[in-house]
């Protein structure tokens, strides 16, 4: 079975990228530039006894994403305890609405947004009462 392990999210300013995603979810980010030999940082994203992957952040190798285009890749979708706290820091921190929130009845709150880097990401807070 061909389980995932890691994601990488392709960025144009490293710094920006890692400010957004450290201040909105709490990750925080190794240095393993050296490794690929271009500007690379894995993200903790959270403590490894809990369910979840880690990942990471890598220079752009080509032109980003264009406005309104559909998704034509993976979007990855963070777990929440609060949605409408984490979709507050999203904008606050530059972050868009892409998709607004709406319930997936009897589990929980869905929504996408775009992130400082032009990139599509997913929240989802669990909740049976979500109608």
């Amino acid at each position: 079975m061909g389980r995932l392990v890691h994601f990488e999210i392709h960025v144009d300013d490293m710094n920006r990228a890692k400010e957004f995603y450290g201040e909105v979810f709490g990750w925080t980010f190794e240095d393993w530039s050296e490794y690929t030999g271009m500007p690379y940082f894995g993200a903790v994203t959270g403590d490894d006894k809990e369910l979840g992957i880690n990942g990471a952040l890598m220079q752009r190798q080509s032109a980003p994403p264009e406005l309104n285009q559909p998704l034509n890749g993976f979007a990855c979708t963070m777990s929440v305890d609060d949605y409408d706290a984490i979709e507050l820091k999203i904008i606050t921190n530059g972050g868009k609405v892409a998709l607004p929130k709406y319930a997936l009845p009897g589990m929980a709150w869905q929504g996408y947004y775009t992130d400082t880097e032009g990139n599509i990401f997913g929240i989802h807070q669990p909740d049976e009462n979500a109608k």
